[in-house]
């Protein structure tokens, strides 16, 4: 539960799960039967956008990676959610990659972070 003044993106980040919860969880997803792969990839990626802009509170990259993540894989993608950082200024950032290229994502986002973990 969160407290009332608590930092809005902390207690997001609570609300879905450890970390350690999270990235254990996607590993253990396994890719569904395959489909169609680049209209699976749009479909998806359109359903997210739609969400997050209907959702009420701002939603976090990493909650979006894991949501696009899962969805993909159960169409039969083979979706990697990627987590990066970059040193300076300190941001760290979490995207999904198919085949090595970023989806649903602004096009430098692979120059900018630097990838720490991919699962």
């Amino acid at each position: 539960m969160c407290r009332p003044n608590s930092d809005t993106r902390d207690c997001a980040l609570r609300s879905i799960g450890s970390f350690n919860t999270i990235h254990s969880t996607i590993k253990s997803w396994r890719v569904g039967n395959k489909l169609d792969e680049q209209e699976s990839i749009e479909r998806v990626c359109r359903a997210v956008n739609y969400a997050c802009a209907w959702y009420p509170k701002q939603v976090l990259c990493l909650q979006r990676a894991f949501v696009t993540t899962y969805l993909l894989r159960k169409q039969g993608v083979s979706a990697e959610m990627v987590l990066g950082a970059q040193k300076l200024p300190f941001k760290a950032h979490a995207w999904v990659e198919v085949n090595g290229q970023a989806v649903n994502e602004r096009s430098n986002v692979q120059a900018t972070y630097g990838v720490w973990e991919r699962c």
